[in-house]
């Protein structure tokens, strides 16, 4: 059984996204958090460390944080084209760009965002680097891995669709953006998103 600990319109969203794109059958439990505007707080059915989400209960196991979660459900559902199992000739890129996700792309973005990078001359190099990287990547090729989607377009794809100013003015970042979030999986994970109903498969 999977379970993911959600909170609406949050991080664990694109968790929705994800198991949609799988075909999984899991259950949503709703669990409040800490939100940026002072409302919420932590909920003791979370089990998360942090009370935070995403979290992914698979039988026993606990997966928290959205990389490894991603990792982990596509290293599970081997079936699916969104993850690149151990011996494939993608395997290598997936996971550099799951890594780069979560320890470059969103911590850049989100410093450049809330002004940090302003006044940080080596911020702003790196946000300028991981720009670059991205752009570039894009430019080349429909998705981060070449010509066929995966989850770590997944991550990426939902950071820009909750806020696309999080990377710069470009025609290949926009293209991308339409073409990942146009995807039917996202519309039936954003059905479920704010809706306590339960199993779903």
């Amino acid at each position: 059984m999977l379970t993911l600990f959600h909170a609406p319109m949050s991080r664990s969203s694109r968790m929705l996204w994800l198991l949609e794109e799988l075909g999984a059958e899991y259950e949503v439990q709703y669990v409040s958090i800490r939100r940026r505007d002072g409302s919420g707080g932590p909920d003791e059915a979370n089990p998360h460390p942090h009370k935070q989400v995403p979290a992914l209960l698979h039988d026993k196991t606990l997966i928290t944080e959205s990389s490894a979660i991603a990792l982990y459900l596509t290293d599970l559902f081997t079936e699916s084209p969104l993850g690149r199992p151990i011996g494939h000739a993608e395997r290598g890129p997936y996971l550099s760009w799951l890594a780069y996700y979560s320890g470059v792309i969103e911590p850049m973005a989100t410093m450049n965002f809330t002004g940090l990078t302003a006044s940080n001359p080596h911020l702003a190099q790196g946000y300028e680097d991981m720009c670059f990287h991205v752009i570039g990547t894009l430019t080349q090729q429909p998705y981060l891995l070449g010509d066929h989607i995966s989850a770590a377009d997944i991550l990426l794809g939902s950071a820009l669709g909750w806020m696309r100013r999080l990377l710069p003015e470009n025609e290949a970042i926009d293209r991308y953006a339409a073409t990942v979030n146009a995807r039917p999986a996202l519309a039936r994970a954003r059905e479920i998103d704010s809706k306590p109903d339960g199993f779903h498969d």
